[in-house]
């Protein structure tokens, strides 16, 4: 039996492997797409609002001094 070179052997099987892929369909692409966007909209104003009370004690705390 021969041995075959390691790298060919890789570069075959990842080939393999992308042909198993199963891609999204149009429709499942733009209905993640949106949920990602709207994941990432509501993360950004969570982070804004903990952001700016963050700023108000902040300042607050430097008045009192």
């Amino acid at each position: 039996m021969k041995k075959s070179n390691p790298i060919v052997a890789y570069f075959t099987d990842s080939i393999e492997e992308l042909r198993k892929i199963v891609w999204p369909t149009k429709e499942q692409t733009i209905q993640m797409t949106i949920i990602t966007l709207v994941f990432c909209l509501i993360f950004a104003l969570i982070l804004g609002v903990i952001d700016y009370t963050f700023n108000l004690g902040v300042r607050e705390l430097i008045g009192l001094f």
